[in-house]
């Protein structure tokens, strides 16, 4: 029987979970751990994506949104799949049953979006903003806020939004112009355009609450003074009750069209451009940056879990076409009378397989890893750990899991390239994780700037201690993976050893530094998510679980073509620095 990503999550689960040094066991919350109750939810979420999503995603692909007379126009077929995840619970994964949710933690809620995000990312990404906004509300709402918006968002009745690019700004987030005046009510006025808006506007909901930047009249000029704004589409009342008779003052512009990711709408809207637009300070003033960077970093990790299963996905379908497509001999058959062989054991498909599974299957390791993170929300070192982990978490699964999915249409030749199959639309889909959330350039600035240097390597250092007990546990065992331990030991510890060189490198040209964030981004990215692999290998092949061959061999596959390779990158970074100094725009 083929092994589907239920296997592949519900054994990185349950061997983190069992594992004496993981975070799990100082995050404990009661009997979701236990392996039974684990894969009940992890099956059904693979349910749900397969009876609502699967069917649809072609569907809504070649049928991307439209305004008709006024209105977003979508497939029915995806109010009937977004209603099953709510009724599921799937808007408020983590929230308590008494919430409308379903009470996991967020090691297991990050599977369960992995499995539906695998079958339609674009799909689950309404839910993905709409968590994101209810848990902005928890943490930052006053006690009226959170009666009036939290129940209709867990629900799924009102979906979420996060409102941050403007058209002439973009990801500099400091320029932004949209205004925000007092009213002698308490409220504000606000009035600005906003661009990019995932899920901005849209009738698959009865309202849409988003989570608006925006300036207050006399706040300091940059991200200082800006401040954030619950502004729902359509009025509220003190009950909690939508008024749909007269919108907020929320218009739409235009859509985005979009290469992938058609299902999600993604469009420009104006702010009391048209009509007055009313919305409610959400945390202090001038704070807006500081309480938005909670939801942006848990987008951040849910694009990578996305990117990830997407991934996964394509690589699985390349892996059931070459094993059923037959072409050619085997290379050491004369005889052409011979019977046509499936493509699956040419050794180039062979190749090509593999590679896209071990980089999938890493992606989706280093997303659990920083969900269980996470959970341990009480330890400091692991919020430490996991802030430096998170534009990697980001940004490593949007470009090494977008290769598996050029490789899975490599698999497939001619009709991969083809809308026959779902994996050109699946290509077409991830290529935006790399963009969004932050691009990968951003990532690798904050990286290097905020996580590595901010700290002067204390992060780092933790790191480095983890990856030292897997290779002290890899000695002790006789593990023939030592090797890939100690290599990335000895990368980390290198790279440690640079810091104080990088932070005097940055004070006297930074410009010629962040040149290189990005590549420094990729490289210690697959240091970890090989760490990571090898760590679940040597822990499931003690606990004698049936994927521990698989997750030895993908350690392999990673440890003889990635990891080489970013060794070799980390090491040759400040001679490629210094490649960009005096080049000027013209010699470009």
């Amino acid at each position: 029987m083929a092994i589907d990503i239920v296997d592949v999550l519900q054994s990185a689960l349950i061997t983190w979970a069992r594992s004496p040094s993981a975070d799990t066991a100082r995050a404990e919350r009661s009997s979701e751990l236990d392996a039974d109750s684990m894969l009940q939810v992890l099956q059904l979420a693979d349910a749900l994506g397969r009876k609502f999503l699967l069917p649809i995603a072609r569907e809504l692909d070649l049928n991307p949104p439209e305004v008709v007379q006024g209105r977003v126009q979508q497939p029915a077929s995806l109010q009937q799949a977004l209603n099953a995840l709510a009724e599921a619970g799937f808007f408020a994964p983590n929230a308590s049953i008494e919430q409308g949710g379903i009470a996991l933690p967020m090691r297991l809620s990050a599977a369960c979006a992995a499995i539906l995000s695998s079958f339609d990312a674009p799909v689950y990404g309404y839910c993905m903003l709409t968590q994101g906004a209810a848990n902005l509300l928890r943490s930052f709402a006053d006690i009226s806020q959170q009666q009036r918006f939290l129940p209709a968002l867990e629900s799924g009745r009102h979906f979420g939004t996060m409102c941050l690019s403007e058209p002439h700004a973009g990801s500099s987030v400091g320029d932004i112009k949209t205004s925000a005046r007092r009213l002698p009510d308490g409220r504000f006025a606000l009035r600005g355009n906003k661009m990019w808006i995932s899920g901005g506007e849209h009738e698959l909901s009865e309202n849409i609450v988003h989570m608006v930047l925006a300036r207050i009249e006399g706040a300091p000029p940059g991200t200082k003074g800006l401040s954030l704004f619950i502004v729902p589409r359509f009025h509220i009342d003190a009950g909690g009750k939508t008024d749909r008779s007269q919108t907020n003052g929320v218009s739409l512009i235009a859509l985005n069209h979009k290469m992938g990711y058609r299902a999600t709408v993604n469009c420009a809207l104006s702010f009391g451009i048209d009509s007055p637009c009313v919305g409610e300070l959400l945390g202090p003033e001038n704070s807006g940056m500081a309480c938005m960077f909670q939801m942006m970093n848990e987008a951040r990790v849910a694009v990578g879990i996305g990117a990830a299963a997407i991934g996964w996905r394509g690589y699985q379908i390349a892996r059931d076409y070459a094993a059923e497509r037959t072409q050619g001999r085997a290379i050491d058959q004369p005889d052409l009378r011979a019977a046509p062989v499936p493509i699956n054991q040419h050794a180039d498909v062979k190749r090509m397989l593999l590679r896209a599974r071990a980089q999938s299957e890493a992606a989706l390791a280093l997303c659990l890893y920083g969900a269980q993170l996470l959970d341990a929300h009480d330890d400091q070192d692991a919020q430490a750990l996991l802030s430096l982990l998170t534009p990697m978490i980001k940004s490593w699964p949007s470009s090494f899991a977008l290769q598996a999915n050029d490789l899975a249409i490599q698999v497939l030749g001619g009709a991969g390239y083809t809308e026959d199959w779902l994996v050109e639309k699946l290509y077409r889909d991830n290529r935006l994780n790399p963009i969004h959330e932050g691009t990968h350039g951003i990532q690798g600035l904050d990286l290097l700037m905020r996580k590595l240097l901010g700290d002067q390597g204390a992060a780092l250092r933790l790191l480095i201690a983890r990856a030292q007990a897997s290779h002290a546990l890899a000695v002790q065992c006789n593990s023939p993976l030592s090797a890939l331990f100690e290599s990335v030991c000895q990368t980390l510890q290198h790279l440690h050893t640079q810091l104080p060189d990088w932070s005097l490198r940055c004070r006297s040209d930074p410009a010629a530094v962040s040149a290189i964030a990005s590549d420094l981004l990729d490289a210690l990215g697959t240091v970890v998510a090989s760490w990571l692999v090898a760590d679940l290998s040597l822990k499931s092949e003690h606990a004698a679980h049936p994927l521990a061959q698989r997750w030895y061999d993908n350690a392999r596959c990673l440890q003889h073509t990635l990891l080489p390779e970013a060794r070799a990158k980390l090491c040759d970074l400040p001679l490629a620095a210094s490649a960009w100094q005096g080049l000027s725009p013209a010699a470009l």
